[in-house]
């Protein structure tokens, strides 16, 4: 996803750890895969908790878990699932099959207390550019630009995306899925937004705050859905592309029109394209290389490079609206 600025507080680190445990201990409701049907990952599982997972065994287990592992809600049972997730991999390949999914996942090896270790790198990498072209914008575009607020709100949604991107490929619980799903979402409404601001909103802010209220109930009504009707990653898919298709003509159609006036329009008609280009290597479905690096990391280690020129877009635009605002030049 898939991206942000209020005064820090200070926490205690007690209290924050317990708040991330907290976070991340619930269990993920999981789909079921062809490798986690198997009867040998079933026996197995079962065999493993049944040893492993009651009496001293089990006080054994927690004695010696390390704290992160704790901390991120790693269980006996998850443990269990995952050791016995290896053993079948290994009887699959040494019958020359395809290796399959687990959970609806692939398998990957835990790097610490990192599920998808290579996702989790890319989200975190993701948000570090994105914050880091957000100070470059608060430092050089004066508070006085018209687009100045919406694009630091953008950011702040963005910048909430990203952090719970990392959470989730860090640790899959019931939660952590929602709010990575539900946030990425919010930054394609967001864009729509922002479009709408620049494009109609400067001249006529009565629309786009018409169209924000929209958004908004969007938003409402699909996670209300997702949350207490059916999660069904189907439509969650649809809607997601139907909107993002909204996002991409609109984009594209702005920098079309402005083609002739604004030198810069190409970095937003590039961004865009870029973007929704980029998210066909999620059809690129892969058992992951290395067992890290799957088609969901590449797509978001392919995106990092997209937060420089997008902001310096912001930038350019940005200025020239101060600009023409203190010339009394027509917005275009």
């Amino acid at each position: 996803m898939a991206s942000p600025y209020s005064p820090c507080t200070s926490v205690r680190l007690p209290a924050l750890a317990a708040a991330v445990a907290l976070l991340l201990a619930t269990a993920t409701p999981a789909e079921s895969s062809q490798g986690d049907k198997e009867p040998v990952y079933r026996d197995c599982v079962k065999q493993c908790v049944r040893i492993n997972c009651t009496g001293v065994r089990l006080k054994g287990f927690e004695s010696a878990q390390p704290p992160y592992m704790a901390l991120t809600g790693w269980t006996c049972r998850d443990d269990c699932r995952y050791q016995c997730m290896w053993t079948t991999v290994g009887l699959y390949q040494s019958g020359g099959y395809r290796v399959p999914q687990f959970h609806g996942k692939w398998p990957f090896t835990r790097i610490l207390c990192f599920e998808e270790p290579a996702s989790a790198l890319a989200s975190l990498l993701n948000g570090l550019a994105c914050l880091l072209m957000l100070l470059r914008y608060r430092s050089t575009v004066p508070r006085q630009s018209p687009m100045y607020h919406t694009i630091n709100a953008f950011s702040l949604v963005s910048l909430n995306a990203w952090f719970w991107s990392t959470i989730f490929h860090t640790r899959d619980t019931y939660l952590t899925e929602k709010m990575d799903y539900f946030c990425a979402t919010a930054v394609i409404l967001y864009s729509i937004y922002l479009c709408c601001v620049r494009t109609l909103g400067l001249k006529r802010p009565e629309v786009s705050s018409m169209v924000g209220v929209l958004l908004i109930l969007l938003f409402t009504s699909h996670v209300s859905y997702l949350t207490f009707v059916s999660f069904d990653y189907g439509y969650n898919m649809l809607a997601n592309v139907s909107i993002g298709m909204v996002n991409l003509l609109w984009w594209l159609c702005w920098c079309w029109q402005n083609r002739r006036t604004l030198p810069y329009w190409w970095k937003c008609g590039l961004v865009v394209l870029l973007l929704h280009g980029l998210a066909l290597l999620e059809l690129m479905d892969f058992p992951p290389l290395l067992w890290v690096f799957d088609a969901h990391a590449v797509w978001h280690l392919s995106t990092i490079p997209v937060h420089f020129l997008f902001y310096s877009f912001l930038i350019d635009d940005s200025l020239y609206l101060l600009n023409t605002e203190k010339l009394g030049v027509k917005v275009e």
